[in-house]
């Protein structure tokens, strides 16, 4: 990690032994959410990574972060809140818009995979699927087909 940035992001991430189940090691990007300079790297890095790939030519993002479909486990351990299953407005977005999808951990893919979908239903054309953290064991981004995906830090 040779990016300064990159490291600040990284020794935010919070790992949580035997959670859900044991044996598994969640990570918990919540300190990084909770710290200005933290998330501030994490942004940058990955509007420069956008900048990079897709110049100006992205118009919306479409971002998850920290609220999930009920069921999901990133929220962490500790009580939670549901209002709604995974949805989006059907006038969200005009037909043929480029999207970007933005979510803070890829896992099996489920989440992204649905986001997605659903934008496709609209006819927007999602460009590439981004997370800070991604948990490569899990094969997240074979669910995505072939739509692109990045990461800013990798974990087994």
């Amino acid at each position: 990690m040779a990016d300064s940035r990159l490291q600040l992001v990284a020794q935010r991430i919070r790992s949580f032994p035997d959670f859900p189940t044991p044996g598994v090691l969640f990570r918990d990007i919540s300190p990084l959410l909770k710290d200005p300079n933290s998330f501030r790297a994490a942004i940058s890095l990955l509007a420069s990574h956008l900048k990079t790939t897709h110049g100006g030519k992205i118009d919306y993002i479409a971002g998850k972060w920290r609220v999930r479909g009920e069921g999901g486990l990133a929220c962490g351990p500790g009580p939670r809140r549901r209002v709604a299953d995974l949805e989006i407005q059907r006038d969200a977005l005009e037909p043929g818009q480029k999207v970007v999808v933005v979510d803070d951990l890829l896992a099996t893919g489920g989440t992204m995979h649905a986001a997605c979908e659903l934008l496709g239903q609209l006819r927007a054309e999602v460009l590439e699927c981004l997370s800070v953290v991604e948990l490569t064991s899990l094969k997240g981004r074979e669910k995505l087909g072939g739509v692109p995906f990045f990461s800013l830090l990798q974990y087994e």
